[in-house]
């Protein structure tokens, strides 16, 4: 299929839409039930959610939802993994995924088995005690598993002394092996059960005998889902350890059988594709863009996104797309930071126009948000400014905060 050529402000859009970030919130009536029923919806459409245990505001995976449905719940969340709806495993990173999906990832659950292996022969009583008490007493939290025995967890120094609980690291190396998951989340305290307790029989049968070709090439169409607009640079492509050849052959054998299309965007050296059929959606877009005025997107809805949202996967793309620079910097020392540990990028329309970086206070009730930063460059109407406001008061209440307050600003700077 012949190259499109398109413009920045058009690939965009129609990322953010496949993304659910243009125009209103996704809303449901007010009922446990739908709300639950939406929140899973809304996974399948982005294909899986990034989980991360930083909690600055709140857990990524709870503020990419609330950024796209309205009167968002945690416990909507809680309940799939409950009812078994959702799985916890590595996609993009650690994400939440539609249980339908469960077999296609067995090739990625055999490499971390092997991964895994040394480290839970290690470890081999505490592991078998803990798939024992698993086994006869069903989910259990992780402060359950109680050790004295300490011992370096993945996040320890190896040249410092140990201090991972061995019952901790158990846990850890049976969920990447894929014997246990998580099946909910009290707290910050995760929820674990046996695989084989957890997972539908018909899913579990299928992931023994599926093709491991078959399954790696539907995880690569997954991938192409999930990202709407993607290149082969990317070395997380098909979430699979890809070389650059691997990911640029992956591509072009889907460009020669019509299956992906090649774009090229006006100001951009970068070659983007996306999937031949998402072309009807695209071209509205693309058709709509000379239309729109450069400022119609002040009376569009206001987001702040987490640092591990979907659209923020990319680097590059967000450079190329809506000319915006981000880096996460809460692993950034200190004085090297320039927005804050937590910055959140704004969301105006179309345009990705600042950042904004707080804290929650959950004792008292108070959102204090340390810097609100504008690019140079973004024209801060008053009408922006006003629904820059609106949504920070509603972002707070969403978190349960009564009280917000800014203590810096910082606008074209």
């Amino acid at each position: 299929m012949s190259t499109i050529q398109t413009t920045k402000r058009a690939l965009r859009r129609f990322l953010l839409e496949t993304q659910l970030l243009l125009g209103p919130r996704e809303e449901v009536a007010n009922s446990a039930e739908g709300l639950t029923h939406l929140v899973l919806r809304v996974i399948r459409q982005l294909e899986c959610v990034q989980v991360d245990p930083v909690s600055v505001v709140g857990p990524n995976q709870h503020l990419v939802l609330a950024a796209r449905i309205a009167g968002y719940d945690h416990t909507a969340l809680n309940a799939l993994l409950r009812e078994y709806a959702i799985f916890e495993y590595v996609a993009n990173a650690a994400c939440i995924i539609p249980m339908e999906d469960y077999p296609i990832f067995e090739p990625i659950r055999q490499r971390m088995r092997m991964h895994t292996e040394d480290g839970i022969e290690k470890l081999r009583p505490v592991v078998e005690e803990v798939l024992r008490r698993l086994e006869s007493e069903g989910p259990l939290p992780a402060k359950s598993f109680e050790s004295e025995h300490r011992v370096h967890g993945y996040w320890d120094n190896v040249n410092e002394k140990t201090k991972t609980k061995a019952t901790s690291h158990a846990l850890n190396l049976l969920m990447d092996a894929a014997l246990i998951r998580i099946v909910g989340r009290e707290g910050n305290q995760r929820l674990f059960d046996i695989v084989q307790n957890s997972v539908p029989l018909d899913l579990l049968l299928t992931a023994e005998r599926i093709d491991a070709a078959d399954a790696l090439d539907t995880m690569l169409q997954k991938y192409f889902r999930a990202y709407r607009v993607f290149e082969p640079s990317d070395p997380r492509l098909g979430w699979q350890r890809l070389s650059a050849q691997e990911r640029r052959e992956a591509i072009e054998s889907r460009v020669r059988s019509g299956d992906v299309v090649p774009v090229e965007v006006s100001g951009v050296k970068q070659r983007y594709y996306i999937l031949a059929s998402d072309m009807e959606r695209f071209s509205r877009h693309a058709e709509e863009d000379h239309m729109r005025l450069s400022g119609a997107d002040a009376e569009l809805p206001v987001r702040f996104l987490p640092p591990l949202d979907n659209l923020l996967w990319s680097r590059r793309r967000l450079e190329d797309l809506f000319d915006f620079e981000y880096r996460w910097e809460i692993y950034t020392p200190a004085v090297k930071r320039k927005f804050g540990p937590y910055a959140m990028p704004i969301l105006a329309g179309d345009r990705l126009i600042g950042r904004m970086d707080s804290r929650l206070d959950r004792t008292n009730k108070h959102l204090a948000v340390q810097l609100l930063q504008i690019d140079s460059g973004i024209e801060y109407t008053a009408n922006l400014k006003e629904n820059v406001h609106r949504e920070l008061e509603r972002f707070a209440h969403s978190l349960g905060a009564d009280t917000v307050s800014v203590e810096r600003n910082s606008i074209g700077k």
